[in-house]
């Protein structure tokens, strides 16, 4: 087992991370879209809020507990959807949603998993966890992977609504990104310098997307895979599909990737539970603000009538609470779990989620609160922070 006790924040998990993971599978995670603006703004934004300081406060009986869409976590933080986590580390879904359980905080499942429903069903003795839907031109497997999520115990949908269409991101075509690794010599020198995630993989038969193959009429192999994949994200994407997807789940809905005060209110009037201000980590519409700097308008605009969310740059638990102050009844760490996972695999998570909690606790505390349910405003500097954006 790995020493961690000198793992101090998600930084020094990402450096580990960056040393284990194939080059190809690292970029994947850590890059954006076209020149990355958004994808650096998502992180730097948070660091010009500042936060007041108050002193001779009762700092006992500090709780950070609190709900997301009624459901009590030990912090308002859930594990996002990732694509390809099972390629950070071998069964990287599984430990994934294991160290959440433990941990007392949501875990999502994406569609474009390497571990599938049942796999994290079965590993988890059929705990309730998330699972993110994309919107697709086949429908019939759409139907299909709702019932497979209603089997495996899911207790809420995250619908994903800006991947009609794809960003481009660079270092992913530099890359030549597959799954597995293509067999090339740039690969193979690179894997040749990996021995723990070649060992890991060795060891598991998971080495493909999980939900998909074996569950869709003629992809069986990655080569079918790949051009089935390239067809299916549905770019004629509405309101109507999310009324249909809301009809045939019927459970809690999740609505991930809004960034506009007025899909907020059109979010609200579809009658899901919550909304996710997201902007897919930077990995989508470069240029677009930073999640931060929209949480002010989509809060304000949303109103009561959904929980309002957010994601994107998230490194610490003062994030968390800057994110709370300014409106976000949770929120989602994607990379933040990704650089545990890829460095320490499923210890190197729960390593991730005990750093954002004590930061969280400990700068609550220095703000003057002991009760996460409480915080406000009042604990940012006038000045520092976004306001929502004025209505033209």
């Amino acid at each position: 087992m790995a020493d961690l006790s000198k793992i101090t924040c998600i930084e020094d998990l990402r450096v580990v991370a960056k040393r284990r993971v194939p080059r190809m599978f690292y970029d994947y995670a850590d890059s954006g879209s076209y020149t990355q603006g958004t994808y650096r703004a998502n992180e730097d934004d948070f660091q010009k809020i500042k936060l007041r300081q108050r002193v001779a406060v009762n700092m006992e009986g500090r709780s950070t507990r609190s709900t997301m869409i009624g459901q009590e976590v030990a912090m308002p933080v859930a594990i996002a959807p990732t694509g390809l986590t099972g390629m950070q580390h071998a069964d990287g879904e599984i430990l994934g949603a294991k160290a959440a359980k433990a941990f007392g905080v949501p875990f999502t499942l994406s569609t474009m998993s390497i571990c599938s429903l049942e796999d994290i069903a079965e590993h988890t003795d059929h705990h309730p966890f998330w699972f993110q839907l994309y919107v697709m031109r086949d429908k019939a497997f759409m139907e299909r992977l709702i019932n497979r999520a209603k089997a495996a115990n899911c207790s809420a949908l995250v619908v994903t609504l800006d991947l009609q269409i794809l960003g481009q991101r660079h270092k992913d075509i530099k890359n030549g990104l597959s799954t597995p690794p293509k067999p090339t010599l740039a690969n193979m020198i690179n894997l040749a310098t990996k021995p723990h995630w070649c060992l890991g993989m060795l060891g598991t038969k998971r080495r493909s997307f999980g939900n998909i193959v074996g569950h869709v009429d003629g992809v069986g192999d990655v080569s079918s895979l790949s051009s089935w994949t390239a067809d299916q994200f549905d770019p004629s994407l509405n309101w109507s599909d999310v009324e249909w997807i809301k009809k045939l789940w019927g459970g809690k809905i999740i609505l991930k990737g809004v960034m506009d005060a007025e899909d907020a209110r059109l979010a609200a009037q579809s009658g899901a539970d919550a909304l996710v201000v997201s902007n897919h980590g930077g990995r989508q519409l470069d240029g677009a603000p930073s999640s931060i700097e929209a949480l002010p308008s989509i809060a304000e605009a949303a109103g009561k009538d959904i929980e309002v969310w957010m994601d994107g740059g998230i490194r610490s638990g003062q994030d968390v609470l800057k994110a709370r102050a300014l409106g976000a009844q949770g929120t989602m760490i994607g990379r933040s779990f990704l650089y545990g996972l890829g460095a320490y695999g499923q210890a190197g998570v729960s390593k991730a989620l005990q750093i954002i909690h004590k930061e969280l606790d400990t700068t609550m505390a220095f703000c003057g609160h002991t009760q996460i349910d409480k915080v406000g405003r009042e604990i940012l500097l006038p000045g520092t922070y976004p306001k929502p954006f004025a209505v033209i």
